[in-house]
């Protein structure tokens, strides 16, 4: 056996450990957990700091710690519940990860309209490769998604956002894959989390966005544009620890009429009521204004 067999071997009891471990019991670990990170490793803190600071200019440091630590208590939380895709039946996940507004998507994928779904490191992300529970019959779920260096946590990350019928896409071969897919006249709803910050020398269009002036990535609105594929939000909210209500919300009726980057544009303001609205659920962790310029 080589070693990333081994590795992958080992990851897998870890996770399947975790897994079959009962919600009560995971999130009484998830409460030691955000203990060790928030006040012995530090993780990432002073990252998590500043981005708070300086998207909410508003907020006093009482107001900041206390958003700072519901975050770290959420990202236990997450990275626990995301072990539970491993065993979570059907049922269980219906009934924690509950998508709302799927009539008017199924709608459109009956009339043979493919869909895509913007949505943002936000919420428990890993919990929404449950979508095609929720979609038409017969039509394809996919989730685009970057490619880990760890083999095997790639390849174990892959197995639990595939096991709800969900297909991953490499982002790298996102187009070779909706090319395909058209040219076999298959149906799909694709999700795209499209809140990354882009690399230095693919900056270029800027957004204003949580009190920056921020570089974002644009390709999703290409894709919709090129394809002539319905636009869609995906509004995430937590509605008590361990379940999440997910609606659709149609972002415009004639994505190809708006001007180039209005739709970019609209994501992000649709993304931001809903950070302002829950600030904890966002990743505060990525450093995601490192080539944006704070507004004041």
């Amino acid at each position: 056996m080589n070693t990333a067999e081994a590795s992958f071997r080992l990851l897998r009891f870890i996770l399947r450990l975790l897994a079959y471990t009962p919600f009560r019991v995971l999130y009484a670990l998830s409460d030691g957990m955000f203990y060790l990170l928030y006040y012995v490793v530090r993780y990432r803190r002073k990252v998590v700091r500043q981005n708070l600071t300086e998207s909410f200019p508003g907020k006093n440091m009482h107001e900041i710690k206390h958003t700072e630590k519901a975050f770290y208590r959420f990202f236990t939380d997450m990275t626990l519940e995301s072990c539970k895709l491993a065993t979570i039946s059907r049922e269980k996940i219906r009934r924690r990860m509950a998508f709302k507004n799927t009539e008017e998507v199924n709608s459109m994928l009956r009339r043979g309209r493919s869909v895509a779904v913007y949505l943002g490191h936000y919420g428990n992300w890993e919990w929404v490769s449950s979508m095609p529970l929720w979609l038409e019959q017969g039509t394809v779920g996919a989730q685009i998604y970057h490619k880990l260096r760890n083999e095997a946590m790639d390849r174990l990350m892959l197995h639990i956002r595939e096991r709800m019928g969900a297909v991953s896409v490499d982002m790298h071969k996102t187009a070779r894959y909706i090319t395909t897919l058209a040219a076999e006249h298959k149906v799909c709803t694709i999700g795209f989390i499209a809140d990354q910050s882009p690399r230095l020398k693919e900056s270029r269009h800027f957004l204003h966005f949580l009190n920056h002036d921020t570089p974002v990535l644009t390709g999703t609105e290409k894709i919709i544009k090129h394809y002539g594929f319905e636009a869609f939000y995906l509004d995430v909210r937590r509605t008590r620890r361990g379940f999440y209500t997910a609606e659709f919300v149609r972002m415009h009726d004639e994505p190809r009429s708006l001007p180039d980057f209005e739709l970019t544009a609209l994501y992000f303001k649709h993304l931001e009521q809903a950070i302002t609205r829950q600030p904890e659920l966002y990743l505060w962790t990525h450093n995601r204004f490192k080539h944006a310029t704070k507004l004041d």
